[in-house]
């Protein structure tokens, strides 16, 4: 029998048929010709659609109410009036400034109080969970349960701080520490640092764990106290940790309002008011819907500023690394 070689050796093996699942691989492997997939279109098409009509939807009608007078029903375009009339409002000016209060408060005390309680439960002490279980607990409370802890803690007669301040010799005089127009806000601002400090301190402990402990045996190794360890080696490697729990903290500060809901609807003399509070009580207590949007547009932009921010560290970072 004749040897086949060459070309007849497909065509006298049936090769047209067999040599087809190779040219057609050939040609899915051409550029230009992959057929599209349309399965991650389809599973980012449900939570885009609603991310538009729950997010961003509103907020672009949020600005449109901001130049109107609206009462929720009918809405007349007024311009900038709403804006004029926010700038030279003292109220405005007071929640304005306890924003900025509890901005500074909340950014130092829990970024401090996390991350020294991170250094020290970043070890295997007994029992070391349980008090990291304890001091985390109060961020999965609802803010209605710490309301309610705190203010019994702040009660004039019988709250826990006035008991044991005369138990301590230091009761002679009962303090309303919610009804006193100067340590209102501070009142209130402590029960959100209570609750955030456990937050930081989780936060912490994970970046605490990307820490290469080489390097910090290195320093001691070379002479460096713990301090100089901590402040040379440590602190920069937590540096991106520190960044997010600061834009975290001014997030949580601007759009305060839970806690002054619960604890002093404003009061007293409207000492405790924030914006979050101020645009509520405008807009669903007066019926002023315009006047709190603007507020709201205000708001948006001072946290959109800080986000900003954030993400364009983090981007020139990536963009180096």
């Amino acid at each position: 029998m004749a040897q086949i070689t060459g070309d007849k050796a497909p065509a006298a093996l049936g090769g047209t048929a067999a040599a087809r699942p190779t040219v057609r691989a050939a040609e899915s492997a051409r550029p230009g010709r992959r057929p599209l997939n349309l399965a991650p279109v389809l599973f980012l098409a449900a939570p885009v659609a609603l991310y538009l009509l729950w997010v961003i939807g509103p907020m672009f009608y949020t600005v449109y109410m901001s130049f109107t007078d609206s009462d929720g029903f009918r809405a007349e375009w007024i311009g900038l009036e709403n804006y004029r009339q926010l700038f030279q409002d003292d109220t405005f000016r007071s929640s304005l400034w306890n924003n900025v209060r509890w901005l500074l408060l909340f950014i130092t005390v829990p970024t401090a109080a996390g991350l020294g309680l991170a250094l020290l439960l970043n070890n295997n002490y007994p029992g070391v969970r349980f008090i990291k279980a304890g001091i985390f607990s109060p961020m999965v409370l609802s803010s209605a349960v710490v309301a309610a802890v705190w203010t019994w803690m702040y009660f004039p007669q019988d709250g826990l701080i006035n008991t044991t301040l005369a138990a301590l010799g230091y009761g002679g005089k009962r303090i309303g520490w919610l009804a006193d127009p100067d340590l209102a806000i501070y009142s209130v601002i402590g029960a959100a640092v209570w609750r955030q400090v456990g937050y930081v301190m989780l936060i912490y402990l994970a970046g605490l764990k990307n820490v290469d402990p080489s390097l910090v045996d290195a320093a001691r190794v070379d002479g460096a106290s713990p301090w100089r360890s901590f402040k040379d080696v440590v602190f920069p490697l937590l540096t991106p940790v520190t960044v997010i729990v600061v834009v975290v903290s001014i997030i949580d500060a601007l759009r305060a309002f839970d806690l002054v809901q619960l604890m002093t609807q404003g009061g007293p003399y409207d000492r405790t008011n924030v914006l979050g509070f101020m645009m509520y009580e405008e807009s669903f207590n007066y019926y002023k819907m315009g006047y709190g949007a603007a507020i709201a547009v205000v708001l948006m932009l001072i946290s959109m500023t800080f986000i900003f921010t954030y993400l364009r560290r983090m981007l020139k970072d990536e963009l180096e690394y």
